[in-house]
């Protein structure tokens, strides 16, 4: 299994990912144009010739970055690979200088093991003004807002926060 950036070209198997997925319920649709513009933001796993998991990195402001559309192919998943890919992801968005990295998701518990905590929705602002506030799902949103701090300021900022806890590493 190798993990590379994606480009451009993998924009039709990234959807093709995306769309087999939607019925598990986990995933919003994506539009393969977007895709394509946003390839460069994607990280993908290839075994075998073929993109068999993706994961972007999404930028939701100058400070907060957002893993989206984490997608692993069926007979791939429970042997770490979305473990990896999010790693990778982590790693970039420190590299980029953002201070905090979030996700949304319907099982939190992939994410608590990565080292994200749960928080209320409002916590990230950024995201409801991005995508949220647009979507057909908003008023009746049944994901999990979930946050890892990636710079020791952003780890104080959330320790800062009455009754908001954040695991610190």
């Amino acid at each position: 299994m190798i993990l590379r950036p994606a480009t451009e070209h993998d924009a039709e198997a990234i959807h093709a990912l995306v769309t087999t997925h939607l019925a598990e319920g986990r995933l919003l649709p994506r539009h393969l144009d977007e895709l394509r513009r946003h390839a460069n933001r994607f990280v993908v796993a290839e075994a075998g010739g073929a993109v068999r998991a993706c994961a972007e990195l999404a930028p939701l402001s100058g400070v907060v970055a957002e893993v989206r559309s984490l997608v692993v192919s069926a007979p791939y998943r429970h042997a770490g690979l979305a473990g990896r890919l999010v790693a990778g992801l982590r790693d970039a968005a420190a590299t980029r200088g953002f201070e905090t990295l979030s996700a949304f998701t319907h099982d939190a518990r992939f994410f608590v093991r990565q080292g994200f905590s749960i928080v209320p929705r409002l916590w990230v602002p950024e995201k409801i003004a991005t995508d949220c506030h647009t979507c057909p799902l908003f008023l009746r949103c049944e994901q999990y807002a979930m946050v890892l701090p990636l710079t020791a300021s952003a780890r104080r900022g959330a320790a800062d926060v009455p009754g908001r806890r954040v695991a610190v590493a």
